[in-house]
């Protein structure tokens, strides 16, 4: 899988912070890492997995949730990162507009959130309509990677929550 275009929809600076939500590790997760690592960011990683397989040694500079269920929310602290990226899990969410708010919350401003799912597994436009409805503005479906249906959103400053 060529991910070159993937990894140009990110510009990540010194000290940036990212959150990757999924239920599996995979190159995509690689390549933001060592994305990240470059410049001296970070990239942390919340996975929904039964399993809790060893990650520290794969992503030493990682900060690593497991949760045990698509039930429960991930934690993440307020404006502590700069793109939030659900990869395979908005969709099997039980909780989707709690998860949104954690996101909403935990961006800093003028930050962004990405949701990229399987081709087909979800509903583009409902993905769309519950952006808006939780206050990102700027909504993008984007068609870049293959085998996956890929939307990004702003959180922009002084608009919706606040925050």
């Amino acid at each position: 899988m060529d991910l070159s275009q993937f990894l140009e929809l990110f510009n990540p600076y010194p000290g940036n912070s990212y959150l990757q939500i999924t239920d599996k590790v995979d190159a995509t997760t690689d390549e933001l890492y060592k994305l990240m690592e470059s410049v001296d960011g970070v990239l942390n990683l919340v996975i929904y997995s039964d399993s809790k397989e060893d990650l520290k040694e794969r992503y030493p500079n990682a900060k690593i949730q497991y949760i045990d269920s698509l039930t429960k929310p991930f934690k993440a602290l307020p404006r502590t990162n700069d793109i939030v990226i659900f990869k395979d899990v908005f969709h099997k969410h039980t909780n989707k507009k709690g998860i949104l708010k954690i996101a909403y919350t935990t961006l800093a401003n003028a930050a962004e959130i990405v949701i990229m799912q399987q081709q087909g597994s979800a509903d583009v436009d409902e993905i769309l309509s519950m952006l808006e409805a939780n206050e990102f503005r700027s909504q993008n479906q984007i068609d870049l990677l293959e085998g996956y249906d890929l939307v990004m959103a702003k959180k922009l400053h002084m608009w919706g929550n606040g925050l």
